[in-house]
């Protein structure tokens, strides 16, 4: 069912950082850093996969996405909704059910036998395709899908995630330089500033997380010298 309610950005990203602390997908730890796929510690660690457990918290995210990429997009502005493998998929699903669109999804590489494909269900020269993650970081994982997507003949102009980090330079750019527009639902700021509304954590806790938050790379370097 398409959403007809259509709360502000503001009231999104705010509400959107509630539900991700009150699941706890939301991870902060100062004096045992988590290790990111890049090798790089960090003191905050985000876990959108939890979603797909709550229904209540789930389904009102995704009728936020919905409502998102219509209002900055358009209501007629795509043809089908494709999840990046694998955290994408059920995202995408859910999505493709509330635009009522065809629903595909994107393979990392190629699965290597049969057809050898990277894109799975039906997409057809000319759709336009969403591209739909949990999260992003720096965007660099996006550029991989949107290229296969676009290798079919559709086009693959807007993406769409849950959660974007905006802590690292160039993100936003680097997509557009691409022809891809980043539509989210709340950051590190707006979680940020939630957890300290609601003092999810201690504020020793907190303020070494905005440290890191504000110079992300200085933080980590200085981590990785001790």
């Amino acid at each position: 069912m398409i959403p007809t309610s259509y709360p502000s950005k503001e009231e999104i990203a705010r509400l959107s950082a509630r539900m991700l602390l009150e699941i706890g997908a939301v991870n902060f730890n100062t004096k045992e850093p988590f290790t990111l796929a890049s090798g790089l510690p960090s003191p905050s660690y985000i876990d959108c996969r939890k979603l797909i457990s709550f229904p209540r918290i789930r389904s009102t995210l995704m009728d936020f996405m919905a409502v998102t990429v219509m209002r900055n997009a358009g209501l007629e502005a795509f043809d089908n909704i494709a999840g990046g493998e694998t955290a994408g998929i059920p995202f995408a699903a859910l999505v493709a059910e509330r635009m009522a669109l065809p629903m595909t999804y994107v393979r990392k590489k190629p699965k290597g036998y049969g057809k050898n494909a990277r894109i799975e269900g039906a997409m057809t020269e000319g759709q336009r395709v969403l591209l739909v993650e949990d999260l992003t970081t720096d965007g660099g994982s996006k550029l991989s899908f949107v290229d296969a997507i676009r290798e079919t003949g559709a086009a693959c102009g807007h993406t769409a995630v849950v959660f974007y980090y905006d802590i690292f330079e160039g993100t936003t750019e680097r997509l557009a330089e691409h022809g891809v527009e980043l539509h989210h639902l709340c950051t590190w700021w707006d979680v940020l500033a939630e957890a300290k509304a609601q003092a999810a954590f201690d504020s020793e806790t907190l303020d070494e997380v905005e440290r890191f938050l504000k110079a992300p790379r200085a933080w980590q370097e200085e981590r990785m010298a001790k």
